[in-house]
């Protein structure tokens, strides 16, 4: 259950990190979203991705936790990644 919990709000936590990039904004929503917006989703996504951390220390420890953490955030900030140039490609 630790897994799951440290894989979604990592990946909700890439995803905001991504949405508040105003190049991101303007491929996926064809305009820069409201500086209030964007700071909103850069706050979530470090808010998630510092839950994430919580999560995996306190279920693993400091050790374990720190490594798991790290394949986590990997892999989703390649799938967040990945996701953003296959939309552009099948869009553009």
């Amino acid at each position: 259950m630790t897994h799951l919990a440290v894989f979604t709000l990592s990946l909700l936590g890439f995803a905001a990190l991504a949405l508040a990039m105003e190049r991101h904004q303007e491929d996926l929503f064809k305009r820069p979203l409201p500086r209030r917006t964007t700071l909103a989703l850069r706050s979530a996504g470090w808010a998630a991705l510092l839950l994430a951390l919580l999560a995996a220390v306190r279920a693993q420890g400091w050790s374990l936790g720190l490594v798991t953490l790290s394949g986590h955030t990997s892999l989703c900030a390649g799938l967040v990644s990945i996701s953003l140039v296959v939309r552009q490609r099948l869009v553009g």
